[in-house]
């Protein structure tokens, strides 16, 4: 089973059949489509309560910032890979220090050094979806099995992928309503929320890292090329998994 920090509890809230979620993303995309990330969180916090949550890559602390203003004591999700940058993990335990959050780490099932004994060395080099699976997806189907629904910090604008992104929707393979709250924003709508609110940011952006996942398969970027191109380089793979 995944280890879980679960930090302070929260106030329950009623579970929801799995019609009812569907029904409710069904709903609510259309009607929040052009909502401000604000509203769209408030909205979820009324409907969700306590089985609602987010998700931070540590990236920055947008999306942790933003839905602290709305719902102080909100749990933010962090899957600790057991490959992040230091800096990553620093941006995690500043971010946690300084908002009003409730922190919950997720980690895998197995350390790297179990899993190098299961798989080999350095999985990731040789098998990068299999690595991801184990390290990233799985825990983290696991870590929201209390939840309901779960917000991403997602971007229409990062990936082909990610274009038709909706702002609730719902994920199939999770079984849970999915909200990405600055689906709509740009870049400069980030930098700007960013510099007027002193958001904390992973000094790693600042160092040719616009894109953070673990260390072993995350490249500076040279100015002006893709944001994305530094994940997987040379591999042709661009997701994890958990937006697939």
């Amino acid at each position: 089973m995944t280890a879980i920090d679960l930090g302070t509890p929260r106030a329950s809230a009623p579970a929801r059949s799995d019609v009812e979620l569907r029904e409710l993303a069904g709903i609510a995309g259309p009607e929040l489509e052009l909502a401000p990330a604000e509203l769209i969180i408030e909205w979820a916090v009324d409907t969700f309560g306590d089985r609602f949550a987010i998700t931070s890559s540590m990236a920055d602390g947008v999306l942790a910032h933003l839905a602290s203003t709305v719902a102080p004591g909100v749990d933010v999700v962090f899957l600790d890979t057991g490959y992040h940058f230091a800096e990553t993990i620093g941006t995690r335990d500043a971010i946690e220090a300084t908002l009003p959050v409730n922190l919950v780490t997720l980690h895998p099932e197995q350390t790297v050094a179990e899993q190098d004994a299961t798989y080999g060395k350095d999985l990731f080099s040789r098998d990068p979806d299999l690595c991801c699976a184990l390290r990233k997806v799985a825990p983290l189907e696991q870590g929201l099995a209390r939840y309901d629904a779960w917000a991403t910090g997602l971007r229409r604008e990062e990936t082909r992928n990610r274009v038709i992104a909706p702002v609730v929707g719902w994920d199939e393979r999770k079984r849970k309503v999915k909200v990405s709250p600055l689906a709509r924003w740009s870049q400069d709508d980030v930098d700007r929320y960013i510099a007027d609110n002193g958001v904390l940011v992973n000094p790693l952006q600042y160092d040719g890292y616009p894109s953070i996942g673990c260390w072993p398969c995350t490249q500076r970027v040279a100015p002006g090329d893709d944001p994305r191109s530094g994940r997987w380089a040379g591999t042709g793979k661009t997701e994890c998994g958990i937006h697939a």
